[in-house]
């Protein structure tokens, strides 16, 4: 199976999407964030992952590997973190898109798309990510919806977080 940009995509279970069914360890979701701000300006700051422990409480680290590449450690209400590397796969400012390639604790993809309305932006983000954590992966068969309950909450810091830092 090939990933972003047509490179080998792997890792425990990702076999498992071609066949008979996805596995438990694998994550769709899809957040839609509205915020009062110019859309470019929405856009700069979701395109820069040094920027979100400025903002989302739930980002405790970026480190930058190169232009396209930033390790992110992230952790929510739960008592585990999630480190990863983002790759940035594409990034077009005229159409307000974004696509991250994501490996490490998850591995898969995060696709961003900025949209402006006449008094506000929409940020949708969607993530199609299986979980390679070695105790999520244990424990994903019984406390899969505390898992998502956990990203929910993560993500709505995150909403809450760019309002802020974006009125400033």
């Amino acid at each position: 199976m090939t990933g972003i940009g047509g490179k080998p995509r792997g890792g425990a279970g990702m076999g498992l999407l071609r066949g008979f069914g996805a596995p438990v360890n694998r994550y769709r979701f899809r957040s839609l964030w509205t915020v009062r701000a110019e859309a470019d300006d929405v856009f700069d700051v979701v395109t820069d992952p040094g920027t979100y422990p400025l903002w989302w409480p739930d980002i405790h680290g970026v480190g930058r590997i190169d232009d396209d590449t930033a390790e992110v450690v992230c952790r929510s209400v739960l008592p585990y973190a999630l480190t990863f590397r983002m790759h940035r796969a594409e990034q077009d400012v005229s159409r307000g898109r974004m696509l991250i390639g994501m490996t490490g604790d998850l591995e898969g993809f995060c696709r961003s798309t900025v949209v402006a309305a006449r008094r506000t932006v929409t940020l949708e983000i969607t993530q199609d990510v299986i979980v390679n954590k070695t105790l999520l992966r244990a424990l994903a068969p019984v406390a899969r919806p505390v898992f998502r309950a956990n990203h929910a909450a993560m993500m709505w810091r995150g909403q809450r977080g760019l309002r802020r830092f974006l009125r400033r």
